[in-house]
């Protein structure tokens, strides 16, 4: 079975422009992803996705396999869609670009039950760690069902705690396996109401009966999408590596 790692890299971000090459302890923020990628034991090949020239140039400055890709793209899916038309793979697996502290194991895990359950599309979550990041719409809440299958995605705190207080918020991770039939069948639908509303492409799934697997992994998750997720990520880094000293 061939499976591949695509990590999908567009550079005019509204928030952050340019944020995959942006400085994160002396290595652009790709640079990161990348490593944690290519320790994943079940790829065969991790392929960087962009349609910017600059992002080209500094994964060819760092060695990284990279592929250009059309400008048109407004969804990751969709680009890695593109990717799937010319590199042949049996799972295209998307690692967010924006995503640096996402580890090898919690990739690996994904890729497992993806492989195992033979599901066409598979999705990371986690607990979310605190209340701000509840209510930070950034943050894409994800409420599964015991089997762990994705019942509904929001940038809203779902579910309402009502009735029960005892329970944890689960975010989506940037982590995700696709069949090349789920990223065909994702490619030839239009986008849905609902995902037109919360922004979130991982909704066209539900909407036309495409079953979503969730898998729970551990990690430190945070997507970078301004100035102070790239600082507060560049500091997680450095203690990291160096200490707090």
């Amino acid at each position: 079975m061939k499976i591949i790692g695509v990590i999908p890299a567009r550079f005019h971000s509204s928030r952050l422009p340019g944020k995959p090459i942006a400085d994160i302890c002396g290595k652009p923020m790709i640079w990161w992803v990348y490593q944690n990628a290519i320790r994943v034991k079940e790829f065969d090949a991790v392929y960087v996705a962009t349609d910017n020239g600059q992002i080209r140039s500094v994964c060819d400055e760092y060695n990284m396999n990279v592929i250009m890709t059309s400008t048109a793209h407004d969804t990751p899916t969709s680009r890695i869609y593109e990717v799937s038309q010319t590199v042949d793979s049996d799972l295209y697996v998307f690692i967010g670009g924006d995503e640096p502290l996402v580890d090898s194991d919690a990739i690996s895990e994904v890729v497992g039950t993806a492989v195992r359950t033979g599901g066409m599309v598979t999705n990371a979550m986690t607990v979310i760690a605190s209340a701000s990041q509840v209510i930070d719409y950034s943050n894409i809440k994800v409420v599964v069902n015991t089997d762990g299958r994705l019942l509904y995605a929001s940038r809203s705190a779902i579910p309402y705690p009502k009735g029960e207080l005892d329970f944890n918020y689960r975010k989506f991770v940037g982590i995700g396996a696709f069949t090349k039939e789920a990223l065909a069948i994702y490619n030839r639908t239009k986008k849905s109401r609902l995902e037109l509303i919360e922004n979130c492409d991982l909704i066209r799934f539900l909407d036309i009966g495409v079953p979503v697997r969730m898998v729970e992994v551990t990690c430190r998750s945070l997507s970078v999408d301004t100035s102070k997720d790239l600082a507060m990520v560049s500091s997680i880094i450095h203690n990291a590596r160096f200490g707090n000293g």
